[in-house]
């Protein structure tokens, strides 16, 4: 073997190391898509986790990909960057027949399922979910593949967090004659319901459409929460077991004899309530404060 071939198979190898993905680093989550009259609707959030850190706020996870197609994506940004350039060479591979013709989604899904397939087969694969829909000569085509090539196509789908929280919504409220705006306002409610429970999702998204005229994203915004329910502010108040933590106002008009009332309310049980003479450091504290009417919180900590 010569010098030279020697150095283009180091050079094989080493690159072969460098673009391996053994596992997700910087991850997006969910993406959500359906079909409404005119054409299909695509939304994600454009958050990046590092881990589980929420590293990154403003990456674009929906792409056009050529005249009629829109790729969402979630998972490893990294290998989601590398589908983008396989993408790129086969649209600009298509292009140089210069024939009229353009590849549309069905042709672009199926060339994902292949890859996708392909790299779980060498035990090399892609760490993505990918939502693939477009428009091609009035014909909606809505699909999604995952990172062992399993794939389908469907009015609506989601990826993610989004296959257990958003489809439910989007089953019980899709239908097909759905107007642009209805088609929007579903999506803001299950981006809404994901902002609410998946820990990686952020409150900035990106909805895009693409029809017959052509695609259109978005500019990123935040959608409208409250945050002040019960179960968010105190999410284990009526579990099994749980302390229920109250504020005591002792009365005293000498604070040398203060009694500290304790009561504790288990749930599920009943009342327990203790009183004790100079509890720790709570009378002496109390003693050198000039009030008659004195506020005591009690924490508790169940181990």
């Amino acid at each position: 073997m010569s010098f030279v071939e020697l150095n283009q198979t180091k050079h094989s190898l080493l690159s072969s190391e460098l673009q391996r993905t053994q596992y997700p680093y910087v991850t997006g989550t969910s993406v959500v898509a359906l079909k409404y009259k005119d054409g299909i609707l695509m939304a994600s959030d454009m958050g990046a986790s590092y881990g589980s850190t929420l590293r990154y706020k403003s990456v674009e996870r929906i792409k056009p990909i050529g005249k009629h197609s829109l790729l969402g994506a979630s998972g490893e940004l990294s290998d989601f960057q590398e589908l983008l350039h396989y993408l790129d060479e086969l649209i600009l591979y298509d292009n140089m027949w210069d024939d009229g013709n353009s590849l549309g989604p069905k042709e672009v899904h199926n060339y994902l399922t292949r890859v996708m397939y392909n790299r779980r087969n060498k035990f090399n694969p892609l760490w993505n979910s990918l939502i693939l829909g477009g428009v091609k000569n009035g014909q909606k085509y809505l699909g999604t593949v995952n990172m062992i090539g399993v794939h389908f196509e469907d009015d609506h789908v989601a990826t993610g967090f989004g296959n257990h929280l958003a489809r439910p919504i989007l089953r019980e409220e899709w239908h097909k004659d759905l107007s642009f705006e209805d088609g929007v306002k579903i999506l803001e409610k299950c981006m809404r319901v994901l902002l609410y429970r998946d820990r990686s999702a952020v409150n900035k998204l990106q909805i895009a459409k693409i029809t017959e005229e052509g695609v259109t994203i978005s500019q990123p915004y935040a959608l409208k929460t409250f945050w002040e329910f019960n179960a968010f502010q105190n999410p284990t108040a009526a579990a099994e077991g749980s302390w229920h933590i109250e504020f005591i106002q002792v009365e005293s008009s000498d604070l040398s004899q203060t009694r500290v009332i304790l009561a504790v309310k288990i749930v599920g049980t009943r009342v327990f309530v203790r009183e004790e003479d100079e509890v720790g450091g709570v009378a002496a504290n109390l003693a050198g404060k000039k009030k008659k009417r004195i506020e005591v919180k009690v924490v508790l900590v169940l181990i």
